[in-house]
């Protein structure tokens, strides 16, 4: 009889092995190495994490991601997980995609205009020195701003300083997600243009901003703290592209097929208008509300153009502009720069023999 006495040993059954005698792990095995692999590579990629969480919309959603990804950074930041990533984006190009950046810094705005105040100077341009144009602006500055680079490709006396500077969900009230506020000052002296045409607000209509001095708060959209702060953004981007030499067309806002939409979009095209009237001569604002209202002033995503053809101008979110109403768009600001500056003198001059 076997001696009871001691314990018998339990042998470990042998490791499975699969063709070519590769060792073959548990399912255990597999999820814990895929678990720390998931983490790992959450540590990797916690900056761009935090800041997806940092540009949403305000609410529980935000707050919860933050709280989440907010110790993420720390330890990513503490083991240097971080540098990878870090330098990816910098050989990309790309450093800036991670910071969040919610500093506003804007000029000091200018007194008020003054009959004694003299019109700039109606300055020449021909195709031997062309007016060079800065295009930018949110999702809805893309397709008139497209409009404006075909135009422009036709006439001698204008160049674009490249394609359309257009960022998407970005605007004036949420500097974290693109902070135009340091953007364009460094557009201004690295292209020098003449003529600068944007057009914002299409993100603007809430009432949560980012980037507020300190001390100073907002009640809300369309609330008077609310006007008085987007004023003072809207101002100091005026100012940055007048100060940095250039003439500024702004695009108002459009018509929409949501009318409590409108009624905000006409919030922020008000704030805009009042800015560039103290600001004549040099900030042109373009109201393009009745531009795309049919015959009843209300919304129209059909309109007939020259020949009495109805032309699809609004796309199917009855928010962003089809071509035509882009290329329309780019006529008005075409004709706004042309009662500027002089554009087309150049072609009546006979050369000298």
């Amino acid at each position: 009889m076997p001696d009871e006495s001691h314990p018998r040993r339990r042998r470990r059954p042998p490791g499975r092995v699969g063709d070519g005698g590769r060792r073959l792990h548990s399912a255990g095995s597999a999820i814990v190495v895929s678990v720390l692999a998931l983490g790992f590579a959450v540590l990797l990629n916690a900056p761009g994490l935090h800041k997806s969480a940092t540009i949403q919309p305000e609410g529980w959603e935000r707050d919860l991601a933050l709280a989440f990804t907010e110790p993420l950074v720390s330890t990513s930041e503490a083991f240097f997980l971080d540098q990878p990533r870090r330098g990816l984006k910098a050989v990309l190009g790309r450093s800036e995609d991670d910071e969040i950046d919610t500093g506003i810094a804007v000029p000091e705005p200018p007194r008020e205009p003054t009959t004694t105040t003299p019109p700039p100077r109606r300055e020449k341009f021909s195709p031997d020195k062309k007016l060079r144009i800065y295009i930018a602006g949110d999702s809805l500055a893309v397709v008139p701003g497209q409009s404006l680079l075909r135009a422009i490709g036709g006439r001698g006396a204008m160049e674009p300083v490249g394609e359309v500077d257009g960022r998407i969900a970005s605007g004036l009230e949420r500097p974290d997600a693109f902070n135009w506020f340091t953007h364009i000052p460094k557009q201004m002296r690295k292209d020098r243009p003449r003529a600068v045409v944007l057009m914002f607000g299409g993100n603007d209509d809430h009432g949560f901003m980012t980037g507020l001095p300190p001390g100073r708060e907002v009640d809300g959209f369309a609330t008077a703290s609310w006007t008085e702060e987007y004023r003072r953004r809207v101002g100091g981007i005026m100012d940055s592209v007048i100060r940095g030499g250039a003439f500024l067309v702004w695009i108002g806002l459009p018509i929409t097929d949501d009318a409590e939409q409108t009624a905000r979009f006409d919030t922020i095209n008000a704030a805009v208008l009042a800015e560039a009237a103290k600001r004549p001569g040099r900030v042109a604002y373009l109201d393009t509300y009745f531009y795309f209202a049919g015959d009843d002033g209300g919304y129209a995503e059909y309109l007939p153009n020259a020949s009495g053809t109805l032309v699809k101008m609004r796309a199917d979110d009855g928010v962003h502009f089809e071509r035509a109403a882009g290329d329309l768009i780019a006529r008005k600001v075409l004709s706004l720069l042309n009662q500027r500056y002089d554009l087309t003198s150049w072609r009546r001059e006979v050369p000298s023999d």
